[in-house]
Formats: structure tokens, C-alpha cells, sequence
């Protein structure tokens, strides 16, 4: 009985929880036709300097073919720049075709896509920037805080992202990338690697998201991903209900997840702590699996940006492998206090019923790859944990806990 109140308790917490900015009054500014200025103006090595303070924008700014500029605010406390009021569009920030562009100490607020978006860059810093959605976690948020996209030589170090309705610290199909000591917190997926290749992800902290820590590889994008290694991230509590728009890829992730793993290869997951992650610390499924759960759902039409909805044509991509293949997950260290899985998914209830009151720490959906039977997903945790191979093709029919067929040196 002490155990329902106490579950009664944190669902009351939850409810009533206030994601709104505790700021007061505040006095915001103009600097936005000046800074747009200096962004077109600028000569490659110049340092643009933001001020502290508040200040509200009305459009996207832009910065286009820059190389070795540095643009530097007074600390992600100090320098707030908003978005919330904008009128022409989509993202906060965008920075195309650069070369070694360093963004450092600010904020960036509420824009009607994403908050900074980077494409096309080769030698990017997102140092101590902190970006958010003011008012919280909703579907009408933009889908990505921090956006790098076809990039090579990335760098997220100390930086925050909440309220996300897709990633938080996203980066896709880039190469030579790194995330490190960061925050991810109230989205849907906290920190997502997709279709990027030579990827290190660790020191992080995932939590109160839909998913903590995502990578994925995707159809019919203009690379494939692989050679990523995961390893020393806190990922925890990521028990947060999942906004994103229906279809969007990302929707498929239950409550509860810590980690998913969608048909990439050359994955690596070690030494990190996976807590309290309601319904499943690590989960490594098929594309066949996703597209089967989102059969005929189409996207909201109010999304805006580049979020990557379901497709269910993916087998037209003849270069693509929809199943993970050389994953190794091992020494990490899983707990879960929670007895029961969250029942907002089908794998949630698939998981009561199959594993009554021990949620798994890693489930893998079993499906068999055609054309590669030996797929080494391999396995080497210490201590006694919970397992389970779906046989998700089969109805679960030889659902099995068994993993000594996984386990390996």
C-alpha cells in the first residue's frame, strides 16, 4: 500500500509540474537588424560579440559561406535570445556552407522550427549553448534544439536542450562527431545520432525525456551511419509522456526507453548508468519492426523542419539494411526501481504480460535478416540482468529470456 501512494505522489508531481521560465519581469531588446547586419557583414575570422541581456527576434537570422567566425554571448544565463514572437521563418538560428564557425556561451528560445539549425559546415562548436522552449514540452514545439545536418567535424560540449518535440541534440548524416558533457532533458529523444558515421557520444546527461539516448539509421537519406561508440552518459528517468507528431519517426519510442538502437551497425554501448527508465533500458529493433507499428499513420500537418517521418516504401532503398548488425553493448550498469513498464505503448503492456514486474534492461525485437544470419549482437554484461528476444516477426510466439545465444568476450 506505501508503494501505491508513493506512485500516486510522483503522478501528482508530474501533473502539476511548472515548466515555465522563472525569469520575473524582464526588459527585452532589439538587437535584430543590427546582428543580421553583422552576420552578412562579417569577414571570415571576425568574432561577433552578443551582449547580455534579452532580446526578442522577429525572423530567422542567417549566415551563409563563413569561415573561422566565432559568435560568442556572455554566458547561456546572461544572453537570452528568444524567438518567441517570430513572424518569418522557421528556425532561431540557421548557418549554411561554413567552415570552422564557433557558437559559445548563449541561449536560444522558442523558435517556430529549430532553434539552430547547421547544414553543410565543415567544422562546427556549439560550446555552452543552452536551447529551449521556454513554455515546456509540446507538439507545437520545434523538433530540434541543436540541428547539425550534413556536417563534418562537429563539437556539443556543455550544452543544454529542452522541449524538443523530436531530438534535443540531434546530429545527422554527418561525420567526425562528438557530444559531450551535455544536458538533454523534456524532450522526446534527448540526444539522437542518425545516419552519421564516426560518432562519439559520452559524459552526458539524458533524462525526463520520451527516449535518452537514440541512434538510428534511416532510408532514403544521402548517407548511411556507423562506427558509433556510446559510452560513460548518466541515462535516466526518461519516463516522460511522447509528443511528437504522429508518423514522425520518433513517435514510435515508448515512454520509459533509455536507449533505442534502429538498424544501424558498428554501435558500441559501454560504461554508462541506466536508471530508472520505465519501460526499457536498451532496445535494439528493425526497421520492418517500426514500420509495422506505424502503418497508416501520416504526419501532423502543422510540423515544420526536417523531421524524418516513417516510410513505409523503405524497401524502394536497395542500399539500405534495415536490421543492426555488430552491436556491442557491454560493462554498463542498469537499475530500475519501477516494477511496471509505462502501459501508453503496446511494448509496455507486451512487456507486463511477457515479464511481470522486472521490465527488461535490453530487448532485442529478433526479427531475422534475409541476407545475414549472423548479425553479432553481442552481449557481456556483468551482474544478472533481464533480457528478451521478441521474435517480433513471429507474434512473439518463441518469445525468449535466454541470452547466452548473445552473450560474448
Amino acid at each position: 500500500m506505501k508503494y501505491f501512494f508513493l506512485a500516486l505522489f510522483a503522478l501528482a508531481t508530474i501533473a502539476c509540474k511548472d515548466y515555465s521560465s522563472k525569469r520575473g519581469e524582464v526588459t527585452w531588446q532589439s538587437i535584430e537588424k543590427n546582428l543580421q547586419t553583422q552576420l552578412i557583414t562579417a569577414e571570415n575570422g571576425d568574432t561577433i560579440d552578443l551582449p547580455e541581456g534579452y532580446f526578442m527576434f522577429t525572423k530567422s537570422l542567417s549566415m551563409d559561406g563563413k569561415a573561422n567566425i566565432v559568435i560568442r554571448g556572455k554566458g547561456m544565463d546572461k544572453t537570452i535570445l528568444s524567438w518567441k514572437n517570430q513572424t518569418e521563418g522557421a528556425e532561431g538560428i540557421k548557418i549554411s556552407n561554413g567552415q570552422n564557425i564557433v557558437l559559445q556561451d548563449f541561449a536560444v528560445e522558442d523558435a517556430k522550427g529549430d532553434n539552430i539549425k547547421v547544414n553543410d559546415t565543415r567544422g562546427i562548436t556549439f560550446l555552452r549553448i543552452s536551447s529551449s522552449w521556454a513554455d515546456g514540452p509540446k507538439t507545437e514545439n520545434g523538433a530540434y534544439a541543436l540541428y547539425p545536418v550534413l556536417c563534418k567535424n562537429v563539437l556539443i560540449d556543455e550544452c543544454i536542450a529542452m522541449g524538443s518535440s523530436d531530438a534535443g541534440i540531434y546530429v545527422g548524416q554527418s561525420d567526425s562527431v562528438i557530444i559531450r558533457n551535455s544536458k538533454a532533458y523534456w524532450n522526446v529523444a534527448g540526444i539522437e545520432s542518425e545516419n552519421s558515421r564516426w560518432v562519439e557520444i559520452y559524459g552526458n546527461e539524458a533524462y525526463e525525456n520520451t527516449g535518452g539516448i537514440l541512434v538510428f539509421d534511416l532510408p532514403g537519406l544521402t548517407q548511411y551511419g556507423y562506427s558509433t561508440k556510446v559510452y560513460n552518459n548518466h541515462v535516466h528517468d526518461n519516463n516522460f509522456k511522447n509528443f511528437a507528431a504522429k508518423g514522425n519517426i520518433v513517435a514510435s519510442i515508448p515512454p520509459g526507453t533509455g536507449f533505442m538502437v534502429l538498424a544501424t551497425h558498428d554501435l558500441e554501448i559501454t560504461d554508462n548508468d541506466i536508471e530508472n527508465n520505465t519501460t526499457i533500458g536498451i532496445g535494439i529493433v528493425s526497421y520492418d519492426l517500426v514500420a509495422a507499428m506505424n502503418e497508416g499513420e501520416v504526419e501532423q500537418a502543422e510540423s515544420i523542419g526536417g523531421v524524418q517521418t516513417v516510410n513505409n516504401n523503405y524497401k524502394l532503398d536497395t542500399l539500405y539494411n534495415g536490421y543492426p548488425y555488430k552491436i556491442k553493448i557491454h560493462k554498463n550498469r542498469f537499475s530500475n526501481s519501477n516494477w511496471f513498464p509505462d502501459m501508453g505503448s503496446d511494448f509496455g503492456k507486451l512487456f507486463l504480460l511477457k515479464s511481470f514486474m522486472s521490465p527488461p534492461d535490453i530487448a532485442f525485437d529478433g526479427i531475422a535478416d534475409p541476407n545475414n544470419p549472423n548479425r553479432e549482437i553481442c552481449i557481456q554484461e556483468e551482474g544478472e540482468i533481464t533480457f528478451m528476444d521478441l521474435d517480433a516477426a513471429n507474434d512473439f510466439v518463441n518469445l525468449s529470456k535466454d541470452i547466452k545465444k548473445y552473450a560474448c568476450q
